[in-house]
């Protein structure tokens, strides 16, 4: 069934579809739009039901079925209002039948720029509060006094506002204060989603400053809120303090590479440093050790994945030592330990962080590839007749040390 199939078996059910939100923001921005969001109106879910018998009805607290539109199982919801009846995002009281009106559904959204929608057989736009305007202005604004009710709307300005590169009204900025209570008990998982996204965009720092403005950071991400104000060596850092580093970090490694697991490591490459004591400014003497115990203490509140954590680790052990590295064992040792962890954190995009760190790379990284297969190409089939177990592998080691050693030479 096509998009234009369903629309008019909907009309003739006496229905209209529309699609809503970002699917026709970024139409309007000129963009390549992807993941329509459907909203019916006019027709109920049994009725709904009857005409598409194939649909699946998946919502729990709201009427939402899935068609297959186009070859492409889509989502379908109805329009629906909202009234604030507890806390969080459960603390919704839901109407969705055919009474309601796109009109009624819009003003449930969030930002104008994600409450104009589209009628589908028409082309018809419905912007009610100046969506195409903002667009065209850049910014971002609240729909109405009911912005705060979800507080991780909050988040998605942040994250918005990261990849689209709009600014956000002082109105919103307000709005976004007002979540601040809520927020301390949504789950991780859903800050953890926005969290994500963002890393994802290519300018990630605008996510934690827009939260910085809007006085949420400490709220949310505490761990990269400490490091404001922790001064640093200005010879080393006249970027600012390990604050601005930080977000200057981040913002080379997403411009570098498209892996999140990598800006996420960027990002909390210096995180020990947000516990450095204010006598010991503007240094930050074992940074690394504290910063292992920060990312422990962040992740049993937030529980990141196992590979971002493992990555987030190598990097805040090694950023400081990899670019100072001389002893051939110890860089044996780094170059296997990049090859073992290559599936999540390519040695390309620990390149990106240490470069992004400190401007310039060490000869055995630059030519990382090069040492690695001369290392690789030393295997326990090579080793003399008899050797096992334990010698074995001390057997390999010394092989593998001395032809690093002697790789650094040539």
């Amino acid at each position: 069934m096509t998009e234009n199939e369903f629309a008019i078996q909907i009309r003739d059910a006496g229905g209209t579809l529309y699609i809503v939100g970002g699917w026709v923001r970024d139409k309007l921005m000129g963009k390549d739009p992807h993941d329509k969001d459907y909203v019916v109106v006019g027709l109920s879910k049994e009725n709904f039901a009857i005409c598409f018998p194939d649909a699946k009805l998946i919502g729990n607290a709201f009427p939402v079925f899935l068609v297959k539109i186009d070859g492409i199982s889509c989502e379908v919801a109805f329009a629906r209002k909202e009234r604030k009846v507890g806390t969080g995002y459960t603390g919704f009281e839901i109407v969705a039948h055919e009474d309601i009106t796109i009109e009624d559904d819009l003003y449930r959204r969030d930002t104008t720029v994600n409450s104009i929608a589209m009628e589908v057989l028409t082309g018809n736009i419905i912007d009610l509060y100046g969506g195409r305007r903002d667009i065209e202005d850049k910014i971002l604004r609240p729909i109405s006094k009911h912005f705060s009710e979800d507080p991780v709307r909050a988040l998605r300005v942040a994250r918005q506002a990261t990849q689209l590169g709009f600014e956000v009204s002082e109105e919103l900025i307000d709005a976004m204060m007002g979540c601040r209570e809520e927020l301390m008990g949504e789950p991780s998982e859903r800050i953890f989603g926005e969290l994500k996204k963002a890393l994802e965009s290519s300018k990630p720092s605008v996510f934690f400053q827009v939260l910085s403005k809007s006085e949420l950071l400490e709220t949310l991400f505490p761990e990269i809120y400490a490091l404001i104000g922790k001064t640093q060596p200005v010879d080393f850092h006249p970027e600012g303090d390990a604050y601005n580093h930080t977000m200057l970090v981040a913002d080379k490694v997403a411009a570098s590479t498209d892996n999140v697991v990598a800006v996420f490591a960027g990002l909390v490459h210096d995180i020990g440093k947000g516990v450095t004591t204010k006598e010991m400014l503007p240094h930050h003497y074992d940074h690394e050790k504290k910063g292992l115990d920060v990312l422990k203490s962040w992740n049993k509140r937030a529980k990141f994945p196992n590979q971002w954590i493992r990555a987030g680790s190598l990097v805040i052990e090694e950023h400081m030592r990899a670019p100072l590295m001389q002893k051939p064992g110890k860089i044996t040792e780094l170059i296997l330990h990049l090859h073992k962890m290559s599936s999540y954190l390519p040695p390309e995009d620990f390149c990106h962080i240490i470069r992004a760190d400190h401007g310039q790379l060490p000869k055995y990284l630059e030519r990382y590839t090069e040492l690695r297969d001369v290392l690789l190409s030393i295997d326990g089939n090579m080793a003399p007749e008899g050797v096992r177990g334990k010698a074995l592998g001390d057997w390999l080691w010394q092989k593998r040390v001395r032809a690093c050693a002697q790789w650094l030479k040539d």
